[in-house]
């Protein structure tokens, strides 16, 4: 009996030590958890400013708005959404140093969501730009903005999911923004425009939209975008082709995956009356494999490849009909905003 209650004894001691242990890694964890949180908060918050936006409105009455940006130069280039400045010329933008600035709207591109505007100062702290091709599901991020008012707000969370599309209108014209972010960082009315980081203080969103109870989007800061913001910041504006096609994604036969080196095209669901596809010849149920000798196996790529260099030029199309490959010339438009 004194052997049984020795064992019982024994166990007893080791669970309250694995229950102590258990205790301490917890512990642990979450003390590194917000050790990361607090350290890109003190590196981006100086980075992020809250916009206060006047638009004017028919019959001379002003409306105003409120969002968030990333100051991406010491000279006050800042980046944020494009819904955040839509029709505004201008506005003050505040710092959580107790600093106000005016700003002004530098360029729009409302088919990206994407804005750059210039603040008039010269000695801002700029964050430093990561690369969300390299996010991965489960990665911890930190968002910061200014919701409901609130300057320096910062919420943390994971990338929730990537590769989400987020549709966008400009006038007649339309896009999908493609690999947008989605997150479960808290995004609040005033987050739109402000940053998403990762654990290392790099910006490799801007916040977006709420996409539901606990799901946030950002737009991704990648080649791509970069490639738009450097664009806007010398130009004002970013242009881009336009062939006049809508299409999806089109899984391709086995054999053409081993002939052509790729898996997918896409394909032509609908083609616009007098537009440049109309005159190249292109046809509901063409699949689109190749423009201008690039590779395209989904409707990002072809997004991507429609850049404003295409227009007025004739480029070559290589399509699958009828089980064949064969190519057509385009002269691609401009895209009308």
């Amino acid at each position: 009996m004194h052997g049984v209650h020795f064992i019982e004894h024994e166990r007893e001691n080791s669970a309250a030590r694995d229950e102590a242990r258990a205790a301490v890694a917890e512990s642990e964890a979450l003390d590194a958890y917000s050790t990361i949180v607090a350290s890109v908060a003190d590196r981006v918050t100086p980075s992020v400013t809250s916009l206060r936006v006047a638009r004017r409105l028919r019959g001379g009455r002003q409306a105003e708005g409120a969002g968030s940006a990333v100051i991406i130069t010491p000279d006050g280039f800042a980046l944020t959404s494009a819904h955040v400045v839509q029709g505004a010329s201008g506005g003050t933008a505040s710092f959580t140093d107790g600093r106000d600035f005016a700003f002004h709207v530098v360029g729009s591109d409302p088919l990206s969501d994407l804005a750059v505007v210039r603040v008039a100062a010269s000695d801002l702290a700029p964050a430093e730009l990561g690369d969300a091709d390299r996010l991965r599901v489960g990665q911890l991020v930190v968002a910061i903005g200014n919701p409901l008012g609130f300057a320096g707000s910062v919420t943390a969370g994971v990338v929730s999911a990537l590769g989400r599309s987020l549709p966008t209108r400009a006038g007649s014209a339309s896009r999908i923004v493609e690999n947008v972010i989605q997150t479960d960082a808290a995004l609040n009315p005033g987050n739109s425009g402000g940053a998403l980081a990762d654990s290392r203080g790099r910006v490799v969103g801007i916040n977006t939209a709420v996409a539901g109870v606990g799901l946030g989007l950002a737009v991704p800061i990648n080649r791509t975008t970069g490639r738009i913001l450097t664009t806007l910041m010398r130009e004002g504006r970013f242009r881009r082709a336009y062939l006049g096609i809508a299409g999806g994604r089109r899984p391709l036969p086995p054999r053409l995956v081993q002939t052509l080196g790729r898996r997918a095209g896409v394909e032509v669901v609908e083609v616009v009356d007098g537009s440049p596809a109309a005159g190249a010849g292109l046809r509901r149920g063409d699949v689109i494999v190749e423009l201008g000798g690039e590779p395209v196996e989904g409707v990002g790529d072809l997004q991507r490849l429609m850049a404003a260099e295409l227009i007025g030029r004739s480029v070559a199309i290589r399509v699958l009909r009828g089980g064949e490959t064969i190519s057509v010339a385009a002269t691609p438009s401009e895209l009308a905003g």
